[in-house]
Order: structure tokens, then sequence, then C-alpha cells
């Protein structure tokens, strides 16, 4: 006998072996063709472009400043704070890791 998951019952209910190996919202066949990558993707055809190859996504504006320090003060506060807080938390996270390693003193 087969089973499968009933999504009306929340149990395991009976069923024919095709129903048990399709399970809901998944399709028995494969696509024909990979889709299309969308990321990462250059704009220019390597040749085209010489050595140098410009992707979609740029990070910087015009004039060389990244996009997350272009409003300058606040940006650069913002940026500095959550790399130190991000620094800070993996560090707390390896000191209390190296505490619990160590054994108990009973």
């Amino acid at each position: 006998m087969y089973y499968k998951f009933s999504g009306f019952t929340q149990k395991l209910t009976g069923s024919a072996p095709t129903a048990a190996y399709s399970p809901q919202g998944l399709r028995p066949s494969v696509p024909a063709e990979s889709p299309a990558m969308i990321f990462a993707t250059p704009t220019k055809v390597v040749s085209e472009a010489g050595s140098m190859v410009e992707y979609m996504g740029a990070n910087k504006t015009s004039d060389g400043i990244p996009i997350h320090l272009k409003r300058g003060v606040p940006d650069r506060l913002l940026y500095r704070t959550t790399m130190a807080l991000t620094v800070g938390g993996a560090l707390y996270c390896l000191v209390a890791l190296y505490i619990a390693a160590q054994p108990s003193n009973k």
C-alpha cells in the first residue's frame, strides 16, 4: 500500500502509486530548457568590453563613491555602526563557544 500526506486531514492516507510519488505542488515533468540567468550577467559581451567587464548592478556612482555611502556622514555612520555590531557579534559568539567548550568544575 502507498501513502500520501493529506493537506486536508493533516494525516497520512492511502493512495495510488502515481499519487504517492507525485507530491502536491510538484510536477513530475522536468522543463525542457533552463531559465535564463538574471543576476551577475555582463551588460556587454567580453569581446566588446575589452579587458574590463561591466555588470548590470554597478555599485558605484558616477563620481566613484559606493552607493551605500552616497549621502555622506549619516551613511558612513550607519555603515560603520553596522560593521562594528557585526564584528562584535561574531567575537561574542566565538567567546561564548569557547566558554561553552570548557568543562564544568563540579
